[in-house]
């Protein structure tokens, strides 16, 4: 993985990451405002050590801010509400088909 995929990667971790601490759209914005603001600030680091350095910090910051229990939506997979409403399996024989 090139460093532009894994910063990519880690800007959309964190953006989750941060709105997993902060439900709300509206909060939660300038909260990605400023984590925009801290990846544009480091945007042109050529040198590859730096570029290495700078990700595992972001990656060492992401597992300290981790959310011991992460925003599931209630539909999805883990979520209260997942496969509680399924639609009733057909149990009727298949007609048999005139042509």
């Amino acid at each position: 993985m090139s460093s532009r995929q894994a910063a990519l990667s880690l800007y959309r971790r964190s953006l989750k990451l941060a709105l997993d601490w902060t439900v709300h759209r509206n909060l939660w914005r300038g909260q990605a405002l400023y984590i925009r603001s801290l990846f544009e600030a480091n945007r042109n680091v050529t040198d590859p050590r730096k570029q290495r350095g700078l990700l595992k910090e972001t990656e060492k910051i992401l597992e300290m801010w981790k959310h011991p229990e992460p925003f599931v939506y209630p539909t999805a997979p883990g979520g209260s509400k997942y496969e509680r409403n399924l639609p009733s399996p057909m149990l009727d024989p298949p007609r048999d088909l005139k042509f």
